[in-house]
């Protein structure tokens, strides 16, 4: 009995041994593939990018440094806030569930966060265009004390003082040197390659996919009432415009016309892309909308009448409740699954997602 009880423990605790071990590695995540023959591909249908690419051609290793400066909370004052604070691949690069935005210290700003996709067909930036060139556009969360709180030049001194970035650098750009020309391309080659092209409306579209009649009839109301301002492909016209939405008694925003100085421009905002609107709430400029229906009942004649609302809306928009719907249903199909789970945009192992 005696023998038999130590010839038993003997080989069971190897076997339990093995098995924990043999468990163990297979639910260790792999180490992510590194990224590897990374190129802008225009997808079939969309026009020709506005970002001028041969100017900065998307490399594998400029993509991968403009993936770690999205990802580094170094680029804010006190290492807090990355870019990816705000914008979360889950959501389409927007700050989900956020009215408005949470920068340093829990500050929080006047607008929501806008969803980053499709960046290389963009004109302007922010929610008033303030910025025209996407090379341009990050120095201004890097320097909004409501943000990233820092100044550009501090910045670029954090990345010249650290060893891993001066061999990224290098190797994205074939020789030595860190500066913020360079930050801001490598930034870019990351935001431009943030494609979102292949969602159930794509693929209906090219005839591999069915809609339900629901669909069907939200897509033909669409382009009845919305495509207009929300433009296929890319479902937005790049342009500004007002669409009733009632300004706050407190601390107005008055859109474009701060850009401007134009008295028409007051309350303008850019029109955003409606890809992938189903991840992105809250809706419009402020976040004031939590969800798609909120918006519809909004476009159901709920337009605030200022001297500048746009005249699409001037004599109202009638909507019954299974037009409403539709176009929700229809506005689903615009969600890309490919693309917020793209293991090459995902956050970098050991990244914790702030706010």
């Amino acid at each position: 009995m005696h023998h038999s009880y130590r010839w038993g423990r003997g080989v069971l605790l190897p076997l339990l041994t093995f098995l924990i071990t043999g468990c163990s590695k297979k639910n260790t995540t792999p180490a992510p593939e590194p990224l590897k023959n990374i190129a802008f591909v225009k997808p079939a249908g969309f026009p020709e990018p506005v970002y001028r690419l041969a100017d900065n051609p998307v490399t594998t290793e400029g993509f991968a440094l403009g993936k770690e400066l999205f990802y580094d909370g170094l680029l804010s004052r006190d290492g807090t806030i990355s870019c990816a604070s705000c914008h979360i691949q889950a959501n389409a690069f927007t700050h989900h569930g956020h009215d408005v935005s949470h920068g340093i210290e829990d500050r929080l700003g006047t607008r929501n966060s806008p969803p980053i996709q499709n960046m290389a067909w963009s004109t302007s930036f922010f929610w008033d265009g303030g910025v025209h060139d996407l090379d341009l556009q990050p120095i201004a969360p890097i320097e909004n004390p409501v943000e990233m709180d820092d100044k550009l030049g501090n910045v670029i001194g954090k990345l010249q003082r650290n060893n891993r970035y001066q061999q990224l650098f290098e190797k994205a750009f074939g020789s030595p040197g860190i500066n913020s020309t360079r930050m801001l391309k490598a930034l870019s080659q990351f935001m431009v390659m943030l494609v979102s092209a292949d969602s159930r409306y794509d693929r209906f579209i090219a005839g591999k996919e069915t809609f339900s009649d629901e669909e069907k009839t939200g897509l033909a109301l669409f382009e009845q009432r919305c495509a207009s301002c929300h433009k296929p492909p890319l479902f937005t016209d790049n342009s500004f415009r007002n669409n009733g939405v009632a300004p706050r008694p407190f601390g107005t925003d008055s859109g474009r016309y701060k850009i401007t100085l134009l008295e028409e421009d007051l309350y303008k905002f850019k029109v955003p892309s409606l890809r992938n609107v189903a991840l992105t709430a809250p809706y419009m400029h402020d976040g004031r909308f939590g969800s798609l229906e909120s918006v519809m009942n909004h476009y159901d004649n709920g337009f605030y009448p200022t001297a500048t609302l746009d005249p699409a809306f001037k004599n109202g928009f009638a909507f019954s409740e299974s037009d409403k719907k539709a176009i929700i249903a229809f506005l689903k199909t615009l969600s890309d699954k490919g693309f917020i789970t793209d293991e090459r945009f995902a956050p970098p192992p050991g990244f914790v997602q702030g706010n």
